[in-house]
């Protein structure tokens, strides 16, 4: 057993989150620190009131912790879905967001994720991706952005984010590599047999 101290990494889950945006990373992210504890890691989920969250196809699960008893994380990954849509409008949860920003190293997104990022202002001037379907309103909730359509993800240093839905599989094996090395991404993406070749 490891006896390193571990960094945390927290993913976001809310009400009518996209399934494969949170399972997907998570995935990634708990193969990886299950397997090589000694890189020092750890992955939890968070909810607003934890405990139970339905996602959008009919998923229950159960966040580990609420945003209020969540530990210090270094890497912050907030998913999309159609539960973002109210989130675009929820005072409380922009200015969370703004929070973090001020004291987590690491801020990622995947899919519509980026729209809550953007709704906070944490986008301005930068490169991103969201969901192919989604850019256009990404666009219009803050016209500085440089969107990045053809992009499965965009890392832009202290921001990373992912185009739709599987893209967050990807982009949590860049961060794998980020974080540990691209031969353990590699490790990784082998041991959970990753390796896209799509039948139609």
């Amino acid at each position: 057993m490891s006896t390193t101290p571990q960094r945390q990494i927290g993913i976001v889950l809310f009400d009518d989150v996209e399934e494969l945006d949170a399972i997907g990373p998570w995935e990634v992210l708990s193969y990886w620190t299950h397997e090589y504890p000694d890189d020092g890691f750890a992955v939890f989920t968070l909810s607003p009131a934890g405990g139970l969250v339905q996602c959008i196809k009919g998923l229950r699960v159960l966040a580990d912790y609420s945003f209020a008893d969540a530990p210090a994380v270094e890497v912050l990954l907030h998913p999309g879905g159609r539960g973002t849509r109210p989130l675009l409008r929820d005072a409380a949860h922009l200015e969370w967001v703004r929070r973090q920003r001020a004291t987590v190293p690491l801020l990622t997104s995947v899919c519509t994720g980026a729209l809550v990022y953007a709704a906070a202002g944490l986008l301005a001037g930068r490169p991103a991706t969201t969901h192919w379907s989604d850019l256009g309103e990404l666009a219009e909730l803050d016209p500085t952005i440089q969107l990045r359509p053809d992009d499965r993800f965009v890392d832009d240093g202290d921001v990373i984010t992912a185009a739709g839905v599987s893209a967050g599989i990807d982009m949590a094996l860049h961060l794998v590599a980020r974080l540990a090395g691209v031969e353990r991404a590699r490790q990784v993406r082998r041991g959970i047999q990753y390796d896209p070749q799509p039948p139609v």
